[in-house]
């Protein structure tokens, strides 16, 4: 309309449906999409155009997105463009007292589709029916039908790395083969097994943290024998899950299944590649013999689900699943004093894992739930003095200023004894449900303060870098110094023969591919200062060397038997 035409109204309507879609119990929807509306309007010898970029139903309005090409003028509309803006306001109103969901673009449907298989499962989700069981064959056949489903999304996890080792010949020194003090390097390839399971169609993967940790490669074979290079997408020790990634779609894969049903003595399957690749995807069955169980030394955040369903090493990883066929734990290690099976078994709560693959999925990283207090075990003695029934539930002894617990109304002095109607056993259980969290998530609390009974929501909010190392356990450095720690009891430091006024943090684990062990720094060594600060606690320890920087070297001040020592190496 620009060469010298008059002031005229076009209107470009890509599509216009008439939508009688029996949905959701509404009657009538009506969908309008207008690609273009323009406006020509010749004032002053100069072309104005309005462009409708498109529209928007939102809450029984329509909103048209305008753009203007030039200044803004004003416009006439003649009477064709009055009746177009009659029409659409019949249709405005024809839809106010009708019910409209906003229709969302492929893209959104895209990125909300893609993580859909870990949202919590509906409260009111219908099972399969049983079949009927009027023999023992039929126990046997209703078992076999779960393994046969469940069995190809189980994977096996294969690792390798390259490790390079330094040694000093003292006889090429001596005999002039080199010069004097120049180390030699070795290099070999170390390899390691474990499991997965495929939890999408797309190719995600959950699995231990410790499968796949310091790996160069990752690959993982599926049930029909194919390989596949897998991608780290994300790892967390402190849970020690690891979401892995392979190219391509339609893979078989199980359902999240919900780990808070479980009920002990309730029958189980495990499915996993023990002890060596030719035995991957055995199947073993067993119940679940307890919920809840942490204080195992594993991990920093435990709420392991207690089965003896036979898992051995290579299991780890794989899948711990109910009779609906459901995903509800991932085998993650065994009790044992014989190095083998002896019928106590742990798995991580799928519940658990579900946040932190969302979480590592989207940012590669967990952001993991914080609530802001410190808490304590209760003993019986510390029972009594709050008048409790039984030494159930965690004591607050700490609530951080401006924290989510402080502004839901949480005090010192109070006994978390449920959340969310879970009963709470012990610290360690209470820490790892936290953490299950997301921010934003509610927690309701029931509380014992001066005898009353109270309850609380508290906002979950997001843990920051300083919160997580104060609270981040015995082995929360693990990744960046090689060795675990844990704090010094009298027992302890009668058993090294140390005077007992010693105050520090003692050395429970090392690798001895480590930066620390290769600087002499050894299991049960106590560390009593930190770049020549001292250190009394775990949470101390985590802060001070935590804020070394990669590369930095980090100073320890080490006490073993009754002489001290300094240990420096660079921080991972």
């Amino acid at each position: 309309m620009r060469n010298n035409y008059s002031t005229r109204l076009t209107i470009r309507a890509s599509t216009v449906v008439f939508d009688k879609l029996m949905r959701n119990n509404y009657p009538t929807r009506l969908i309008i999409r207008a690609s273009t509306v323009v406006f020509h309007k010749l004032i002053h010898n100069k072309n104005h155009v309005l462009n409708v970029m498109g529209s928007i139903v939102k809450q029984n309005h329509i909103i048209l997105i305008i753009q203007e090409s030039e200044n803004t003028m004003t416009v006439q509309i003649q009477k064709f463009g009055a009746v177009a803006f009659v029409l659409i306001l019949i249709l405005s109103l024809r839809m106010w007292d009708q019910p409209f969901t906003p229709e969302t673009t492929s893209d959104s449907k895209e990125i909300t589709s893609e993580l859909a298989f870990l949202n919590d499962p509906p409260t009111n989700q219908v099972k399969p029916a049983d079949r009927p069981i009027r023999t023992l064959r039929d126990i046997s056949d209703a078992m076999v039908d779960v393994a046969e489903a469940a069995n190809p999304t189980v994977v096996t996890v294969f690792t390798s790395r390259t490790v390079r080792q330094r040694r000093f010949d003292p006889f090429a020194d001596f005999f002039g083969f080199r010069q004097p003090g120049t180390p030699q390097e070795d290099t070999r390839q170390l390899s390691g097994q474990g499991s997965g399971v495929i939890v999408s169609s797309d190719g995600y993967i959950i699995t231990n943290a410790h499968v796949i940790q310091n790996a160069d490669t990752v690959n993982v074979r599926l049930m029909n024998n194919r390989v596949f290079p897998a991608k780290v997408i994300g790892a967390d020790t402190s849970t020690d899950i690891a979401v892995l990634q392979i190219e391509g779609t339609n893979f078989s894969a199980i359902s999240l299944g919900d780990s808070d049903a479980l009920r002990v003595g309730e029958w189980i399957m495990a499915i996993g590649s023990p002890l060596a690749e030719n035995l991957a995807h055995t199947v073993t069955r067993g119940i679940v013999s307890a919920k809840g169980r942490s204080g195992v030394g594993l991990l920093d955040l435990e709420d392991f689900i207690q089965t003896d369903a036979a898992i051995n090493p290579g299991n780890s990883g794989g899948a711990l699943i109910n009779l609906d066929g459901e995903l509800v734990g991932i085998n993650t290690a065994i009790a044992s004093r014989s190095g083998g099976f002896q019928g106590i078994g742990f798995a991580i709560p799928i519940n658990l894992a579900r946040n932190i693959m969302r979480s590592l999925i989207e940012t590669g990283t967990v952001n993991r739930g914080f609530i802001g207090v410190r808490m304590q075990a209760i003993d019986e003695s510390i029972a009594r003095a709050f008048n409790l029934d039984s030494p159930e539930g965690v004591l607050i002894t700490e609530v951080t200023e401006g924290s989510p617990a402080e502004k839901a109304g949480l005090k010192e002095g109070d006994v978390i004894l449920e959340a969310d109607n879970r009963r709470v056993n012990n610290m360690n259980q209470m820490m790892a449900y936290v953490a299950s969290k997301v921010p934003g998530d509610d927690i309701r609390l029931r509380v014992k303060r001066d005898n009353e009974n109270l309850s609380f929501t508290v906002t979950v909010g997001k843990q920051t870098e300083e919160d997580r190392l104060a609270q981040s356990g015995s082995r929360g450095l693990w990744d960046r110094t090689g060795f675990a720690v844990t704090e010094i009891t009298p027992e302890k430091l009668r058993e090294l023969n140390v005077q007992a006024n010693v105050r520090g943090v003692i050395v429970t684990e090392i690798n001895q591919e480590s930066r620390a062990y290769r600087n002499n720094l050894r299991q049960n060594d106590i560390i009593i200062g930190v770049n020549r600060r001292p250190v009394r606690t775990i949470e101390e320890f985590n802060q001070l060397a935590g804020s070394v920087e990669k590369g930095q070297v980090i100073l320890l001040q080490v006490l073993r038997g009754r002489n001290t020592a300094f240990v420096a190496f660079e921080m991972n």
